[in-house]
């Protein structure tokens, strides 16, 4: 039923509204402040507090902890050469010369003389690792283990080395020969199949001298006829 407009004005006139406003702004909520004192301890907590979680940065951009670890893998790398050296001579009592399996293998003007003994492959060249020695150079490593592989004793020997003279080249090579010198002391049936690789051979090349009068072994200044 729809409600006429004058009934509508007439229920709104018995309705009292007050000309002003008597309610009072609710007060804004009381903030509960500490003390100083104990406002600035809590306040250090909590920037010790973050201090902790989060790691510390050196100049390098690394957390300090990682920078300790770093140093203290350096310090085992400097000792690891003394302790090597510590190993080397615990394997060969009365060094080089009073062991049984030695042999000598010249290139160049390289002289190594190698010691074989029973081991799991590893190869040790004046007191370092073959690989820290060689540098790593695969072609040069490989001919430390070329008649061990011929063979098939890659691992079962361990290879001591001592040598002098030449380049890396040339005492890798001369390496290689007196390991396959070793394996003949072993035994004499390793011979065939040494000899077979060409391992037991000497190579003689060296560099030729150089002339008087030139520049090189061959080579000669350029002539000018004026």
């Amino acid at each position: 039923m729809a409600l006429s407009v004058s009934s509508l004005a007439a229920a709104l006139s018995h309705l009292s509204l007050p000309s002003t406003s008597t309610s009072k702004p609710h007060p804004a909520p009381l903030l509960r402040l500490l003390p100083t004192s104990h406002r600035s301890a809590r306040l250090a907590l909590r920037a010790s507090a973050a201090e902790a979680a989060e790691p510390v940065e050196t100049e390098a951009g690394l957390p300090a902890e990682e920078v300790v670890a770093v140093e203290e893998e350096e310090a085992e790398d400097q000792l690891s050469g003394i302790a090597l050296r510590k190993y080397v001579k615990q394997r060969l009592p009365g060094g080089f010369a009073a062991q049984r399996i030695t042999a000598t293998g010249r290139r160049k003007t390289a002289i190594a003389r190698v010691v074989l003994q029973e081991g799991t492959g590893k190869v040790f060249i004046n007191f370092r690792d073959a690989k820290e020695y060689l540098q790593a150079n695969p072609m040069w490593m490989e001919y430390c283990k070329v008649p061990l592989v011929t063979l098939g004793f890659e691992n079962n020997y361990d290879v001591f080395v001592k040598v002098h003279g030449g380049g890396l080249s040339g005492q890798a090579q001369a390496i290689c020969l007196g390991v396959a010198r070793a394996l003949v002391k072993i035994s004499t049936a390793n011979r065939v199949p040494l000899r077979s690789e060409g391992l037991l051979t000497r190579d003689t090349r060296i560099v030729e001298r150089k002339k008087a009068g030139l520049k090189k072994a061959r080579k000669r200044p350029q002539f000018s006829k004026r």
